[in-house]
């Protein structure tokens, strides 16, 4: 999905650590942790299903190293986004990422807690609000030994009631949510957005192959919206065992 480098434009003052490595993905460089936390296909898939008109003032709550953010600011060049990352150590690092990659002008890394946005962000002024959050509760599934992959995974630090508040809290009228989450809490997602105002828009089925059931699915919401759906085609990963020409278009990397 992404290639490993050993190249880091020193120019920056960018050092490889011992515990990271230096991946290529599309046209950016990233440092991960090479036993934490570190991006998987959701992050590209959401990236990709961000689209709508005047995207220009954005947050991302749970920004991880930042790829979502980066990726977006190289493709939606008029916009700036606040990146919100509860995790120190992680925080570090999207900040790192970010001047790696010369966004520092236009991306700003948070280290704070989401219930906390109120005190820190301006209410109802972000055209749009994105997030890859954890979709398994605390006594669910198997809790990684490696913190920064349990808090992405399990609601240990951000509960979707959370998600969903400071997510309606900062979007304008008419403001847009984008996210991915799992189909087995489709209906509760659903249910906290509409309660919240936001309603459902335009969502995306993701499978792993044709015939097989949804493992992701992908959902744009609006604030204050009126009642429609839009259900966009199946979005399929596999084929005969590799990328479909989709995935394929959306990962945009060179393969080793």
């Amino acid at each position: 999905m992404y290639r490993r480098t050993g190249s880091v434009d020193m120019s920056r003052g960018m050092t490889l650590k011992s515990d990271e490595t230096l991946d290529t993905i599309k046209d950016i460089k990233l440092f991960q942790a090479k036993d934490g936390y570190r991006f998987s296909i959701d992050a590209l898939l959401l990236e990709n299903f961000i689209s709508a008109k005047r995207l220009e003032k954005g947050v991302e709550l749970g920004a991880g190293s930042g790829v979502i953010s980066i990726l977006l600011a190289k493709r939606l060049k008029q916009a700036k986004i606040i990146a919100v990352e509860i995790q120190k150590a992680l925080a570090g690092r999207a900040m790192r990422n970010v001047e790696l990659n010369g966004l520092s002008d236009r991306i700003e890394i948070l280290n704070e807690d989401i219930k906390d946005i109120k005190k820190i962000l301006p209410a109802n002024k972000f055209d749009f609000v994105f997030s890859n959050p954890p979709f398994r509760k605390t006594k669910t599934g198997r809790l990684s030994v490696y913190e920064e992959r349990a808090v992405a995974r399990h609601e240990i630090e951000m509960t979707l009631p959370d998600l969903i508040k400071a997510a309606a809290g900062l979007l304008k009228h008419s403001g847009r949510l984008f996210l991915i989450y799992h189909p087995f809490r489709l209906a509760e997602l659903i249910s906290f957005l509409r309660a919240a105002r936001l309603e459902p828009r335009r969502m995306r089925f993701v499978h792993s192959k044709e015939g097989g059931e949804a493992r992701m699915v992908l959902i744009e919401a609006a604030k204050g919206s009126g009642i429609w759906l839009k259900v966009d085609p199946p979005l399929y990963l596999y084929e005969n065992n590799e990328y479909t020409a989709e995935i394929r278009n959306v990962l945009d990397a060179q393969e080793d």
